[in-house]
């Protein structure tokens, strides 16, 4: 599957549900695209209620840190008005972890993930909490000093 038809998937989600059951019936959170295994990161705004990614019960974007600046980000809206949001694909070959979690959440809903060498588990909520406090530290390359040095000319 190509990036372009999995972000077009998302825009036909009328709730925050059907927008995770989407996510799922399409294998995230790893998800094969154009050859290449990506970590699916979404975050958005469906009507006011406001979605996102954990990772080891941190929000994604904290999890993530400077990868998140590697990382491709595309913008997605849904049929209703005012929803919508991004998606953030993050090279699977990039994560130095082996095994962590991922949760795709709302304000009454949770879809829980147990990745454990690239293998993904679908776990209950309870379990997800649970298994929270023993994963490992979540790792994912970031930019070397000496591409930080590059930005930071490029940008000013």
């Amino acid at each position: 599957m190509k990036i372009e038809g999995f972000v077009a998937s998302l825009k036909n989600a009328e709730t925050i549900e059907e927008l995770f059951e989407t996510l799922e019936k399409k294998g995230a959170p790893l998800v094969e695209l154009d050859g290449s295994r990506f970590l699916i990161v979404v975050e958005g705004d469906f009507e006011g209620e406001k979605f996102f990614t954990e990772i080891n019960g941190q929000k994604a974007n904290t999890a993530l840190g400077d990868a998140m600046l590697n990382s491709s980000s595309f913008p997605f809206k849904c049929r209703k008005p005012y929803t919508g949001g991004n998606v953030i694909f993050v090279k699977a070959e990039e994560i130095e972890s082996e095994e962590y979690l991922v949760a795709y959440r709302a304000e009454n809903l949770v879809r829980a993930f147990h990745v454990k060498a690239g293998e993904v588990e679908k776990v209950s909520p309870e379990e997800y909490e649970e298994l929270v406090g023993k994963m490992p530290e979540f790792k994912v390359k970031a930019f070397s000093e000496e591409q930080m040095d590059m930005m930071g000319a490029f940008f000013g």
